[in-house]
């Protein structure tokens, strides 16, 4: 596996890290007996899993879906790689890892002045005209990056009401998904939201005026060395013209189908990327203070900052340190970050119930 482990990755000995090998072994043994209980055949379990959430048409997926590989993941400490398992070049649904992938991108928008202020009314930037009801117009790019919009409306055919009174986590209450909530002031309640993600990926490819893939390659992941592999899939009916042409617009997820399909080691370099705060090999990627800004807890959510989950209070997994935070899809699908510790993990197809575990195991190696 050395082979693909170049551009800015290497191996290194655990015990040339100050890592425990024998600690860091049962770490990685536990992930891989750890399995997620989804079906590999992943296009029939979405299928029930989303009918048990969602009634028809709003169960309707819009775009593909690929069955998933057996558990796999890496390890990186100081950018080094000291362990890995499974095949972590398989090209897997990530599910909504991608919004932490959409937090990039609002930063890039910020970087080259496209944004002004995440603080600005997207209404000022939009491209149609959904921001202008009294419901929307005081959306801010920030209220769309940490769940905290409001949105009132349908994008590709789906209803925010369908995400509403979501729940989150093992053991998650949805008997009311779906159903009727008044909605509040934006920037006062905190939703996760998939209708309103994907709103935010259509208003940065109207900022970009390009579809966000090709952003997302030109400008990060050619130049930290990511494969060729990687895709992300648009849904068959998510178009927006602009400049006369007809775009597609990407989903922050796979709720519907498509999403970000991405191997772990690409996943891990991206991690990295964070770690080193937007820098790679001698140049600044994206700028250290947007990186900053990713994890500075929502004010009505503190475990949740711009499309990464937070580790505040240990409130997430309480094996972890405070200073960790997540890009995280259903799966489970986890690129676990810690800039602490130069710390970044990748673990695909992982129980829910057993992530606090694995990373418990983890931390017993480095102590």
């Amino acid at each position: 596996m050395d082979d693909v482990l170049s551009a800015g990755l290497r191996r290194a000995d655990p015990g040339s890290m100050g890592i425990d090998a024998g600690r860091l072994a049962e770490a990685v043994a536990f992930a891989e007996t750890a399995e997620t209980r989804w079906p590999r055949d992943l296009s029939a379990g979405l299928a029930a899993i989303e009918k048990s959430r969602e009634p028809a048409p709003w169960n309707e997926a819009l775009g593909p879906s690929k069955d998933r590989g057996g558990p796999n993941g890496l390890i990186l400490k100081d950018g080094a790689v000291v362990a890995s398992w499974g095949d972590i070049a398989s090209v897997e649904v990530t599910f909504s890892a991608a919004k932490s992938y959409l937090s990039m991108l609002a930063g890039l928008a910020v970087a080259d002045g496209l944004i002004g202020s995440i603080d600005d009314p997207v209404r000022d930037y939009a491209l149609d005209a959904a921001f202008d009801t009294d419901q929307n117009r005081d959306i801010t790019w920030r209220h769309l990056l940490n769940m905290t919009s409001e949105f009132d409306g349908s994008l590709w055919d789906k209803p925010d009401l369908v995400d509403r009174h979501r729940q989150n986590g093992p053991g998650a209450d949805n008997s009311k998904k779906g159903t009727h909530r008044d909605l509040q002031k934006p920037g006062t309640f905190w939703e996760y939201n998939d209708v309103r993600v994907n709103r935010l990926s259509l208003c940065l490819m109207q900022v970009f005026r390009r579809p966000l893939p090709a952003v997302l390659k030109e400008r990060i992941m050619d130049p930290i060395g990511a494969s060729d592999t990687w895709i992300w899939h648009h849904y068959r009916n998510s178009f927006f013209e602009i400049d006369g042409v007809p775009m597609p617009s990407v989903p922050g997820g796979a709720h519907w189908g498509g999403g970000l399909w991405i191997s772990s080691l690409d996943h891990a370099r991206m991690g990295q990327l964070i770690v080193q705060r937007g820098a790679w090999e001698g140049k600044q990627l994206l700028p250290a203070a947007w990186i900053d800004s990713l994890s500075k807890p929502c004010p009505v959510k503190p475990t949740y900052g711009l499309l990464w989950w937070l580790n505040t209070g240990g409130t997430h997994y309480d094996k972890a340190p405070e200073t960790s935070f997540f890009a995280q899809g259903a799966g489970q699908n986890i690129v676990w970050i810690d800039p602490a510790l130069k710390l970044v993990v990748v673990t695909r197809w992982i129980d829910a119930r057993k992530v606090n575990d694995f990373a418990g195991r983890v931390m017993a190696s480095l102590a």
